[in-house]
């Protein structure tokens, strides 16, 4: 995630880092290289006049920012639903770590007593991080050696699901917890719910991960979006004359780079510059949670690099 001050407006047309452009530059430059073409030729290919005027191209614009808007819409719901989901992930953690540090055997403090509730809050805290290498496809065992037993690490790994094997896991932790009456039922029951919505969470990032925007959707975006872009210069050729590349640059300049902004954040839980900071937020769970244990040797949390935060 990009994070800076706003910048002066004489800045802003020099800033490179957040913004969409590195990426869609060889795009643009192509369309202005072609109107470039044109004007030179006059539109006249092969001996064909195959100038128009600017009439269709006002139609077919409009059709297509609408067209756009609704795509980048749709793209930042999954954006922000990804945000809710990983904001109630930090919240149930939390009330799971106060459920268990006040409601197993409470009044009640010793070394077996206090190992359990610590082995318990830092499974969710290794949650939040298997969480994150799950959807991101990355390996997780660096993350989570040191808030895992081995045999609690071993499980995880060795699963297909590593943040539901911890949360099954986390539920044998509290079944015992019952056997020894250390938690009332009913009080256990509330613990459970915590759990339950930790699984909700798991399965609506995993929805948001395995349900990408359908691609016939995106292919008639990209397709229009070209077309437009290549052909605009036959319908500017003779009224906007030597201006129509820098004409033909901006408008390419909008349509590809709103088309390439709504594919970041089409997948909100990726590494480029514009997606989720789940390493940030992970870190921010974890320390939220050994303070809630009274530690004090707590890691840092993680702070924009290049004024991107991962």
């Amino acid at each position: 995630m990009i994070i800076r001050k706003r910048p002066s407006a004489w800045r802003l047309f020099f800033i490179v880092r957040g913004s969409i452009v590195p990426k869609t530059a060889p795009q643009i430059l192509a369309t202005m290289l072609f109107a470039s073409l044109v004007v030179y030729s006059h539109g006249v290919f092969f001996r064909k006049d195959l100038t128009f005027t600017a009439v269709p191209f006002t139609i077919l614009g409009l059709a297509l920012s609408i067209f756009l808007g609704f795509r980048n819409s749709a793209a930042y719901d999954r954006y922000w639903e990804g945000r809710r989901l990983w904001g109630e992930l930090l919240v149930s953690c939390r009330i799971l770590s106060r459920q268990v540090v006040t409601l197993i055997a409470p009044g009640q403090s010793h070394d077996d007593l206090n190992a359990l509730r610590r082995r318990m809050v830092y499974k969710a805290a290794a949650f939040a991080h298997a969480l994150r290498h799950h959807l991101r496809e990355t390996a997780p065992e660096d993350d989570l050696r040191p808030l895992l037993a081995d045999e609690d690490l071993q499980a995880a790994l060795g699963s297909v699901n590593p943040p539901h094997a911890i949360l099954r896991s986390l539920s044998r932790d509290l079944e015992q917890c019952l056997s020894l009456t250390l938690i009332q039922a009913p009080l256990a029951a509330s613990l459970d719910s915590t759990l339950a919505s930790l699984d909700r969470v798991l399965a609506g990032c995993e929805r948001i991960r395995s349900t990408p925007i359908p691609f016939s959707y995106t292919l008639l975006l990209h397709r229009t979006a070209y077309l437009y872009c290549f052909l605009l210069p036959f319908g500017l050729a003779d009224t906007v004359g030597l201006a129509t590349p820098l004409v033909v640059g901006l408008v390419s300049y909008t349509f590809f780079g709103l088309d390439a902004l709504g594919d970041e954040i089409e997948e909100p839980f990726g590494t480029q510059p514009n997606d989720l900071p789940l390493s940030a937020l992970s870190r921010t769970v974890e320390i939220n949670l050994r303070e809630s244990l009274g530690e004090l040797d707590l890691p840092r949390p993680l702070v924009p690099l290049n004024y991107a935060l991962e």
